[in-house]
């Protein structure tokens, strides 16, 4: 399986993607079903040309896409960002930590 997460990108003006990393590499909060042979294949940020990024995440055959936790906590159109990207692949709304979140739970969607 081939994964990717979307990070914030004003976030990432002052974050080094750790949580994310940690995250994955221990297999524990949302990637806690994910096998061994789970690969991450991207680490990119929300700006930018974002139809662009989404054609290189099905050239690269992307099943998962993790929106990060930053993103679920301060991007205000996180719902529509997650129902766009769910047209190609399943969706994770967070990376860390709890998926019930502080001001909002994480959306999970399967690819439609």
């Amino acid at each position: 399986m081939k994964i990717a997460i979307i990070v914030r990108e004003k976030t990432m003006e002052r974050c080094t993607g750790k949580g994310c990393f940690r995250a994955f590499n221990n297999r524990e909060d949302s990637f806690s079903d994910y096998g061994e042979d789970t690969e991450l294949v991207s680490f990119m940020n929300d700006g930018g040309d974002f139809d662009y990024k989404i054609q290189k995440l099905i050239d690269l055959g992307v099943d998962t896409v993790h929106l990060s936790t930053c993103i679920r906590g301060k991007n205000e159109n996180y719902e529509e960002m997650a129902e766009k990207l769910s047209e190609h692949f399943n969706i994770i709304g967070y990376t860390h930590g709890n998926a019930e979140g502080r001001s909002r739970s994480a959306v999970i969607l399967h690819k439609k």
